[in-house]
């Protein structure tokens, strides 16, 4: 029988910090978005065996299982599969979330919000400065000697920036912005999509002694928007790829600096390799490059984690509170110094590789899904497919919603596996299913659930909605065939139906407001130096 756990023990187990635990919530991201306890980290029960290696690699660890309390089930179906994946010591919260905020602890909205909210902290603490959009377009239209450095990474860069904005990711900033802002009479405006990323990495720069003047655009590309004023979309602009001798040595001079004011730890690789095989405690292998550097050669067992984006979202790194974090870089150890600095006020146990990344033994590409637990199944190539399409077997994707709805086999349905088990009642009748996903992963796992639902034969399109367009064949857009609420995925302010700029404000007063939440909070609190 699988063990529960009471709010208020899970409240002391927390307050405590003195063991490692999870606490996984398994619903779908807009469900987990609406409400959540502070630490939880958002694992979907459709993606539990494909996400939770990941995210809790150490089978030993105390893992609290959560739903929104309100008979859903969700939390209930996963003991039985992590205890099949061999995790050994899982719970569920009584009365999930529901039953948290009953006991009187916060709930928090949004997603990220740890990071969020440590970005809140970080401006009133450092009392980080910053330009309005009215402000910096009058700058623009003066004629102001400066520069827009966009901290976000180049894929939400591209959907939109700032007018003379380049890409620059919050984690590169120290290393390259003496190349880009050379003379110091140069005023540095870094921006992001809110708020979070303009912030951390502002007083990055200020942190490290950039002699320039630096400010966080307030409320970045959203407010510039708000305020009227037009975005570019479709940019390609990354900056400072190639860096000059003389500003690696700057770069490294005040990264140095920084480790000694907000004591980063360094630790050499043989203890690292012994943090790694140790099964009483878990560490997490973090590469902080850019990730063209990390699939040009990387350690074995490590994560891209560029250093902007650990920082802004470290749950999706790292699942398990009271873990240890060990930074990956190049020699030079700048970014890993820099992200450190900001994880250790965010209570994390952060050590940079001393030396940087090895010379030998490393893997090249992108580090490959690792699925645990995957059925033994059929899986098929896209011919093999499409011929049983043709013979009237149906196609069930089971990718995000947001996926499928730019693109999926013409025909095909769309749920969650998650609820597959109800979905099914609404599919057509079919010789037999074909079960899809944006990556093919997710769909091995529901092609044998399908077979077991419906007593029919199913198989798995092998490497999904890419492999099928690889062999020439065209994808259907838009939501067209729906056995399932399309409500497992987050939406970002701009992806929403409706008024953007409503959700625009909603979002930015929902990030500023964190800080008086986290004020009531007796569980969260950041380092201040």
């Amino acid at each position: 029988m699988t063990k529960t756990i009471a709010p208020r023990a899970l409240h002391d187990l927390i307050a405590a910090g003195a063991a490692e635990y999870a606490v996984v919530d398994v619903r779908g991201e807009r469900a987990f978005s609406d409400g959540h306890l502070m630490h939880a980290i958002s694992v979907p029960l459709g993606r539990l065996e494909v996400m939770i290696g990941d995210l809790v690699p150490r089978l030993g660890t105390t893992v609290v299982l959560t739903d929104g309390g309100q008979d859903e089930g969700y939390a209930a179906k996963a003991p039985a599969r992590l205890e099949a994946l061999g995790y050994s010591d899982v719970a569920i919260l009584e009365g999930g979330t529901k039953g948290w905020g009953a006991a009187g602890y916060e709930v928090y909205s949004g997603f990220n919000v740890p990071s969020k909210a440590f970005g809140e902290f970080v401006e009133h603490h450092f009392g980080t400065p910053s330009v309005s959009a009215e402000e910096l377009k009058a700058m623009m239209d003066g004629g102001e000697k400066m520069i827009v450095v966009d901290s976000r990474p180049m894929d939400e860069y591209n959907v939109m920036n700032i007018p003379s904005a380049s890409c620059c990711p919050g984690g590169e900033l120290v290393y390259r912005i003496q190349d880009l802002a050379p003379d110091p009479d140069t005023t540095i405006v870094v921006n992001c999509a809110g708020r979070t990323r303009s912030i951390i990495g502002a007083q990055s720069l200020i942190n490290a002694g950039v002699e320039n003047k630096v400010v966080a655009l307030r409320n970045g590309t959203m407010g510039w928007h708000l305020s009227g004023f037009q975005l570019e979309h479709g940019n390609e602009k990354l900056a400072g790829l190639s860096l000059s001798a003389a500003a690696v040595a700057k770069a490294r001079a005040r990264a140095s600096n920084v480790a000694k004011r907000f004591n980063v730890a360094e630790v050499p690789l043989a203890d690292a390799q012994k943090w790694l095989a140790d099964e009483t405690r878990t560490t997490f292998l973090l590469d902080v490059r850019h990730p063209f550097e990390y699939e040009a050669g990387h350690m074995a067992g490590s994560i891209s984690a560029p250093g902007g984006q650990l920082v802004q979202a470290t749950d999706r790194y790292a699942g398990v509170r009271g873990a240890r974090l060990v930074l990956v870089d190049d020699g030079n150890l700048v970014r890993a110094t820099m992200a450190a600095h900001w994880l250790t006020q965010m209570h994390w146990d952060v050590y940079v590789l001393a030396g940087g990344l090895p010379e030998t033994g490393l893997l090249t590409g992108k580090r490959p899904l690792a699925p645990l637990g995957a059925p033994d199944v059929t899986m098929l190539d896209a011919a093999a497919v499409k011929a049983k399409l043709d013979l009237g077997w149906i196609a069930v994707d089971v990718a995000t919603s947001r996926d499928y709805r730019l693109g999926h086999i013409p025909g095909a349905w769309w749920t969650t596996r998650a609820r597959l088990d109800t979905a099914i009642a609404k599919l057509p009748s079919a010789p037999g299913y074909i079960a899809t996903s944006e990556d093919g992963v997710v769909a091995r796992y529901a092609a044998a659930e399908l077979a077991a639902l419906t007593g029919k034969p199913a198989a798995a399109l092998a490497g999904g909605t890419p492999a099928w367009t690889a062999a020439g064949n065209v994808l259907e857009t838009g939501e067209t065939n729906h056995a399932d609420e399309p409500d497992d995925v987050w939406l970002k302010p701009y992806e929403r139906k409706g008024v953007v700029e409503d959700f625009m404000k909603e979002y930015l007063t929902w990030e500023i407001d964190l800080i008086k939440q986290v004020e009531r909070d007796d569980l969260v609190s950041f380092r201040a130096f």
